[in-house]
């Protein structure tokens, strides 16, 4: 990483600027299935930052000097899953401007389709998930993430044969 690219990340850190309250931040949400119109969700935990209890699929953010939107939807699916991405499909970019607690947030949300194998996955973040389990397209668990359903509007054309 160039000399330059660190100190504006040593910055960041120094202000202890928060991605998506201070500024502008920029997520991968993926959804990972198995082509056959079955996807994997995550129960986040009691850790997660917000709408702890809830059924939700992958996502996390950019970081500084990550070359592409793939690159980071590959390395999340791997943190979170265990999994290696076999299709890495990008379906939309959406604006998120809601509120966390009480305080606004914004992201730019780039919404993925995955592909990876059958039944395969683990809990690679146990402190941001309590849960996995393999569901059919329309037969989603109870209460999903409030981002979901209109995120998964989206994919879903690329999930269900």
């Amino acid at each position: 990483m160039p000399t330059q690219d660190i100190e504006q990340t040593l910055v960041y850190k120094q202000h202890d600027l928060k991605k998506g309250v201070d500024f502008i931040g920029v997520t991968v949400v993926f959804y990972c299935h198995d082509g056959k119109g079955n996807i994997l969700l995550h129960k986040r935990s009691k850790a997660c930052r917000d709408e702890q209890g809830r059924w939700d699929c992958g996502g996390g953010s950019m970081e500084f000097g990550e070359a592409s939107f793939e690159e980071v939807v590959r390395r999340e699916v791997r943190e979170e899953y265990c999994v290696e991405p076999l299709e890495v499909v990008h379906v939309a970019t959406t604006n998120v401007i809601r509120k966390h607690e009480g305080t606004p947030t914004h992201w730019i949300a780039l919404v993925y389709a995955v592909l990876i194998p059958e039944g395969a996955g683990a809990i690679g973040e146990p402190h941001k998930a309590e849960e996995l389990g393999w569901f059919a397209h329309d037969q989603l668990p109870d209460p999903l993430h409030s981002c979901f359903p209109s995120h998964f509007a989206l994919v879903k054309d690329r999930i269900v044969p």
